[in-house]
């Protein structure tokens, strides 16, 4: 798998998500292995320029943080084309275009979803970011407007002669939001499309069993995973060992969750500081409790933290109030398992749009896609 001159050590994608695929959730992810590319959180290409310190938080990496691509949203072509020039500078290997993000905000100043109703306009602002620095650009799209407006084959062809790298594509219409379910004929038709650049498809990838489901059917390249990675960090990992040897690892118990779930918390300490990082994990936490099994004087107690101290106590009292339903090892007996729906939702096979369902659209900026 290649995005441009980069060789990928798999081709599995973390879809970015306002709010959540921050700096201490990717570097979290590709410390448990199998995450090929990550993408930062969308960023205004002008808010970029202007150097506003939300963007510039937004564009943060390190080290471990690779390979990256930034996304950029924004319609004004110089805007695009100039912050494309300073993604360069601050040395990532790509940089992402949003044209399916359907958020109101986005949308209304012609960006994301708004840039496949205009394909000639759209083509010339690509042009004009790809001749303007040399790393790979790429694009991120959904399968049209509305169902009568599926122009994503017609965008991607424009895209390939623009000079594009790859082409990500959620399928789902801008006007379907998270709703329904994805659609893999028309990500197929994208795939399709194109003569030579890659194609990741990307929508209801939450099992590995799923992935693979997306890779026969559709003949995409890779696939791009958003919130089966909030429900199950080690999703790339489990997927990347089950494409290539048809095996379907053990979820971790429930140590290893305690262990990542404090990683995860001092990452956002040490990058937004005690105070706000602890405030911002609030909506992290309970992620990772889905998979506790009863948890909910957990969730209650967690979304109140304020500090490193409260977050430790929390801990502890769970773990206190837990461990009368645990067996030696600290896993849960028998019969207070996660319910069978998620069981089997997580177990890798693709029967369950039932469990799939109950992967709620994270709370934040996308409550409005």
């Amino acid at each position: 798998m290649r995005i441009g001159p980069h060789e990928l050590s798999s081709n599995l994608f973390l879809s970015p998500l306002a709010g959540y695929t921050n700096l201490p959730m990717r570097e979290t992810l590709r410390e448990l292995g199998g995450l090929g590319w990550a993408t930062t959180d969308l960023v205004n290409a002008r808010s970029l320029l202007e150097r506003n310190p939300t963007a510039l938080k937004l564009a943060a990496t390190s080290a471990a943080d690779r390979p990256l691509a930034i996304q950029l949203f924004g319609s004004v072509p110089e805007e695009m084309r100039d912050a494309a020039v300073m993604c360069q500078e601050l040395g990532v290997e790509s940089v992402d275009i949003n044209m399916g993000c359907p958020v109101r905000k986005v949308v209304s100043i012609g960006g994301g979803s708004a840039m496949m109703t205009e394909l000639g306009k759209t083509a010339a602002l690509v042009r004009g970011m790809i001749g303007a620095v040399k790393i790979p650009v790429t694009a991120k799209m959904r399968l049209g407007w509305d169902d009568d407006n599926l122009t994503a084959p017609d965008l991607a062809r424009v895209l390939e002669d623009a000079g594009v790298a790859a082409i990500f594509v959620h399928g789902r219409t801008r006007a379907q939001g998270f709703s329904g379910t994805v659609n893999l004929a028309g990500i197929r038709r994208v795939v399709e499309a194109v003569r030579k650049i890659p194609v990741i498809g990307n929508g209801d990838v939450t099992t590995p069993g799923a992935a693979k489901h997306m890779l026969d059917e559709t003949g995409c390249a890779g696939v791009s995973i958003g919130r089966g990675a909030f429900y199950d960090p080690w999703i790339f990992r489990r997927t990347d060992h089950y494409l290539r040897t048809g095996e379907l690892t053990p979820e971790p118990g429930f140590p290893e969750r305690m262990r990542v779930l404090r990683l995860h918390f001092e990452r956002y300490v040490a990058f937004y500081g005690e105070a706000h990082g602890a405030r911002l994990f609030r909506k992290v936490a309970p992620w990772y409790a889905k998979r506790f099994g009863p948890a909910k004087g957990f969730n209650r107690r967690i979304i109140t933290i304020t500090s490193c101290a409260d977050f430790e106590a929390a801990v502890a009292e769970y773990l206190a109030w837990r461990a009368p339903f645990c067996d030696e090892q600290g896993e849960l007996l028998p019969k207070y398992q996660p319910a069978p729906m998620v069981a089997s939702f997580m177990a890798g096979d693709d029967e369950g749009a039932a469990g799939r369902a109950a992967i709620p659209v994270p709370k934040g900026p996308v409550e409005v896609w």
